[in-house]
């Protein structure tokens, strides 16, 4: 079902026209980048470890790094994407309390960056069934 899933969800993003920044970055976990090779295409997805930077912030970290990861975060976060195009990230939920929050197996933040030091807005949350109904 998962493999489906996630075919499904890029099948999604295209009958949509979401014009996607490639590559698209996945977080290092095997399934999280299959899901995005999946989705994407392989030649389409760049692997990039600081996603599993993300998911450590639930373990007992040094203070320097419980804050340089949200610091980061933060910036990316904040990073407008290229003119016309959208930044997509496949990765895992957040720990209770950080930035994001859970995220449902295969949902989508949409966040619209307001530029660096600016902050960004969270402006949707959709599960698959709320997007695949968008593309209906």
């Amino acid at each position: 079902m998962g493999r489906r899933q996630a075919i499904y969800y890029g099948e999604i993003l295209r009958c949509l026209r979401i014009p996607i920044k490639y590559p698209v970055a996945a977080s290092p976990f095997c399934r999280t980048i299959e899901t995005a090779q999946l989705a994407f295409g392989s030649g389409n997805v760049q692997v990039d470890p600081f996603w599993v930077e993300i998911y450590r912030l639930s373990e007992n970290l040094p203070s320097t790094d419980r804050q340089r990861i949200p610091n980061y975060l933060q910036l990316v976060l904040e990073s407008k994407p290229e003119e016309g195009r959208n930044n997509i990230i496949i990765a895992h939920s957040f720990p209770e309390g950080i930035s994001l929050g859970q995220i449902p197996n295969l949902g989508t933040v949409i966040v619209k960056p307001r530029g660096i030091g600016c902050g960004y807005e969270v402006v949707s949350r959709l599960s698959l069934s709320d997007l695949s109904k968008l593309g209906s």
